[in-house]
């Protein structure tokens, strides 16, 4: 009797990007390495490449190549291991009247009037701020892979924050956040990402995978405030130290002199 072997998988394709002006270091040039999520295999390519540093943006997964720079740290948060420190806490205890809930990936009126007043507040020069409701729900509805949104809702059932999310084969992703500005007191996009560390321990998944942190970014620093936090180097994925954080961007370069590797594999 003979078995048919399965058929193969295509080939990932591959494609690198211009030259385009760095959107978080001025006066950089940035380049990225892409790929399209386009077949049946798109959740098992968004893990794997997720991994690998890669991220998740509409059916495109990239990565920074930029010539001579190597400032983009993929980071993530070892679930198990983190602990929320007392502002954190606080944050935890002043949004306890808010309900997180999974819906599926699927955009909505009231999501795209709460993201449309995210982007005019905090990014109003940006292209996102531009994003009639068909940018937005393409940006929602392309590219799934294992997708879902987390809704955040006060007492009165108001939409106040969401998060684009993926689910991967060793953690969930933070696709894109967005939330009620006029209530900073509140600090929703710290709440949203420490809601997605206790649904990573719910259902027992090791990471929360944060995308890219970069030193000199002010749009990036509060991903160090998640410790402990791991980064990826060329040797691997490794737990940043308190000093990894604060050095000199020449230094990120995967060459850590404090860094304790972890799976080089995961």
């Amino acid at each position: 009797m003979s078995v048919i072997p399965p058929p193969p998988r295509p080939l990932q394709q591959f494609f690198r990007s211009g030259p385009m002006p760095c959107p978080y270091l001025p006066g950089r040039v940035e380049r990225k390495l892409f790929t399209r999520l386009s077949t049946p295999h798109a959740s098992e390519v968004n893990s794997t490449l997720s991994r690998a540093g890669f991220r998740r943006s509409h059916d495109i997964v990239y990565r920074p190549v930029c010539p001579g720079c190597s400032a983009c740290v993929p980071v993530r948060i070892p679930v198990a291991d983190f602990r929320p420190g007392r502002s954190m806490r606080k944050i935890l205890k002043a949004n306890a009247d808010l309900s997180v809930a999974e819906v599926p990936a699927i955009a909505t009126h009231e999501q795209f009037r709460l993201f449309h007043a995210y982007q005019s507040s905090r990014h109003g020069d940006s292209d996102m701020a531009r994003m009639s409701l068909g940018d937005y729900s393409a940006m929602v509805d392309e590219g799934r892979a294992e997708t879902c949104l987390f809704e955040v809702r006060d007492l009165r059932d108001t939409l106040v924050g969401g998060i684009l999310t993926d689910r991967l084969r060793d953690g969930l992703s933070a696709v894109y956040s967005f939330y009620d500005a006029d209530q900073e007191k509140r600090s929703l996009g710290t709440f949203m990402i420490l809601s997605l560390v206790a649904q990573a321990v719910a259902e027992g998944i090791p990471y929360v995978y944060l995308g890219y942190w970069i030193r000199n970014s002010r749009k990036m620093a509060y991903k160090a405030r998640f410790q402990p936090l791991e980064a990826l180097g060329s040797e691997g994925w490794f737990r940043m130290a308190l000093d990894d954080l604060t050095q000199a961007p020449s230094q990120q370069n995967g060459q850590h002199p404090n860094r304790a590797p972890v799976n080089a594999t995961s």
